[in-house]
């Protein structure tokens, strides 16, 4: 049967042979029928089940008819704001507006509104007073209990109160869908679906929430930033499928939203049978007068091998919404996807990556954690690796070469992220061999962010000293195997824990390395991380303990100029950062020394001296082509 998209205008949907649509999704994006979209694997998810599914995207909020493509459905809609959060979409950490949007036709900012759940989910009640809503997708998911929003400065409230849906479908929502549209079609109100695991519901009946732990109140965490930590804290601890509890939060004394525990993983023949739906791998065709859609160019040639993430870092939400449990695709699954790619006629025999939110995370972290679930009280990685940490790449290395075996295919590369920790602990280095041999191109780009003990401790990262061993194994790797290769490190600037010390610590760092970076991330507070709780509240909720916190925008200005200390546009503010914090003694000529000083000051002598060899060995594996492509 020949593949179609989905119908996005009530003519496709006539000429389906579709009178009424079961549900009507609407969704920030672009429609781009492809895995790595979530509207696409929740609509086929659903068509697999039986049920008809119309898209409208991007409507025009301000418009009722908008949302009238389809008519009313028979069951409901779903919303979702797009692959990421609408105000991430939209704004810059510095608050200024992007000009692109890479999830839009032609990459055309502003197709979408600001918090873009509520503005669909409004316009659509305007227009269907009763209609069941559900509202899901990273925004949804990520704000369905009270929030910090950083664009506001403010505590939020529940999305799904200030949105008028019905139902929030959190995580990933494969499971949660289907039983939805099921209730639903069986003939259950939406407000008595109160049962699916990895669902938000609203209540005014305290007696029908039963086994639950008792958030502190809206109001207690809006006026109180410990409370607030306290909050989230228990969020943090109850992500898990397998121990995760029931919670709640109450507004105004009577009206309660309920949080039911997450849904269980996907097992592999299930993430097999997502990744098999009949997925056209391309942009709707109605977007190619405008250029197509840009973000399918990164994922078009790039494979899902898996899913989740026990890396832990503190300002990655990955934990709130993939979860931490590794959920992966079989072998099988894989080749058949990559052999369908060499039939393409643009593919030119380069996959682009293998990989997921840690490429090299194909098995959960302990045999434990897929009938136990992840511990609530540690990490598997963090501060050390846990004794009970299954380090290995035997399954991915497998799977690599197979795909190097396929015919058409003339090279694998991993471009999503390493973690260099976990590999290290692997005792058998055959993966870091295969890397450096077949999936590197030219240089590998992996993520220490800082190297300051008091920075890396608030992001759940490995100390430098882990950063340096790894270093030194992927130098003598490469200079084993006869290449030429290079490190591109990821750093971040003002994340909480990094005071102006940290910075000049970091720039200290990369002046011994001779490493300039192109572009330096600025720590940006997104919904429901440990580290955006950390920036609001000055708290750590792991131990309440009090972090420093840089909001001060002239500070942050000082402590990214520090790590690209080397431009001179920023001689200024490196230079007044190394007052405030007495290290005069790094304006000069030595060597040692960041910057030199004004014409007719003093500064330390001039004195060459001999760089040592470790040093060397990091300075080299850092240089970087000309031709390097930005972050």
């Amino acid at each position: 049967m020949q593949k179609k998209f989905l119908p996005v205008t009530r003519e496709e949907m006539l000429a389906q042979g579709i009178a009424q649509p079961d549900f009507v999704y609407v969704i920030g994006d672009a429609y781009v029928d492809h895995p790595s979209f979530g509207h696409a694997v929740i609509s086929r998810v659903l068509e697999a089940h039986g049920y008809s599914v119309g898209i409208i995207s991007q409507p025009d909020w301000n418009k009722e008819e908008s949302i009238d493509v389809f008519g009313e459905p028979r069951l409901g809609f779903f919303v979702t704001a797009g692959n990421m959060d609408s105000m991430v979409n939209h704004y810059y950490v510095s608050k200024k507006r992007r000009t692109e949007d890479a999830f839009s036709p032609g990459g055309v900012m502003g197709k979408r509104p600001d918090y873009a759940t509520i503005a669909y989910c409004s316009l659509i009640r305007r227009r269907y007073k009763h209609i069941p809503i559900i509202a899901g997708g990273i925004e949804a998911s990520l704000r369905r209990l009270s929030h910090y929003d950083y664009w506001s400065d403010k505590i939020r409230r529940s999305i799904l109160l200030d949105s008028g849906a019905d139902l929030i479908s959190y995580g990933m929502g494969e499971r949660s869908v289907v039983e939805i549209a099921e209730a639903l079609d069986s003939g259950i109100a939406i407000k008595d679906i109160t049962f699916i695991n990895g669902t938000v519901y609203k209540t005014r009946n305290r007696e029908d929430i039963y086994d639950a732990v008792a958030l502190p109140s809206f109001e207690e965490v809006r006026q109180d930033k410990r409370k607030y930590a306290e909050s989230f804290s228990v969020q943090y601890g109850n992500t898990d499928p397998f121990c995760g509890r029931r919670l709640f939060e109450t507004y105004d004394g009577k009206l309660f939203v309920v949080q039911n525990p997450p849904s269980l993983p996907l097992s592999q023949s299930e993430m097999d049978d997502v990744y098999a739906l009949p997925y056209l791998k391309a942009y709707h065709p109605s977007y190619e007068a405008a250029g197509g859609v840009p973000a399918i160019k990164e994922v078009k040639f790039s494979l899902v091998s898996s899913r989740g993430c026990f890396g832990g870092c503190s300002f990655c939400a990955l934990t709130f919404h993939q979860g931490r449990i590794i959920q992966a695709r079989s072998h099988a699954s894989i080749l058949k996807e990559a052999e369908e790619m060499t039939r393409q006629k643009d593919f030119k025999g380069y996959i682009h990556d293998v990989g997921g939110p840690t490429a090299n995370f194909r098995i959960p972290a302990c045999k434990k954690q897929m009938t136990k679930g992840a511990c609530a009280d540690r990490q598997c990685l963090f501060p050390k690796p846990c004794k009970n940490l299954t380090a290995s790449h035997e399954d991915y290395i497998a799977l690599l070469r197979k795909l190097r075996a396929v015919p058409g295919v003339k090279k694998v590369f991993i471009r999503s992220g390493i973690r260099y920790d976990y590999l290290l602990c692997d005792k058998d280095q055959t993966f870091l061999e295969e890397l450096c041999r077949h999936h590197v191109s030219g240089q590998l780009k992996i993520a220490p962010e800082h190297i300051s003990g008091a920075a890396l401790e608030k992001m759940g990262k490995p100390s430098a000293k882990v950063y340096e061993r790894f270093v030194k194994a992927y130098e003598t790797m490469n200079q084993k195997l006869g290449k030429k290769q290079y490190l591109v490190p990821y750093l971040m600037s003002s994340h909480p824990g990094s005071t102006l010390k940290c910075a000049v610590e970091l720039a200290e760092f990369l002046r011994k390395f001779s490493y300039t970076p192109k572009q330096v991330q600025d720590f940006y507070p997104t919904p429901s991380t440990v580290s955006s709780c950390m920036y609001y509240t000055g708290l750590d909720p792991r131990t309440m303990q009090k972090v420093y916190v840089a909001k001060n925008p002239h500070e942050k200005a000082m402590q990214r100029a520090l790590i690209q200390y080397r431009d001179p546009k920023n001689y200024e503010l490196v230079r007044e950062a190394l007052k405030k914090t007495g290290r005069e003694d790094l304006i000069g000529f030595e060597e040692t020394c960041l910057i030199r000083p004004r014409k007719g000051e003093s500064g330390t002598k001039k004195d060459p001296g001999r760089t040592s060899g470790r040093k060397k060995t990091i300075r080299n594996i850092h240089k970087k082509k000309k031709t390097e492509r930005q972050r």
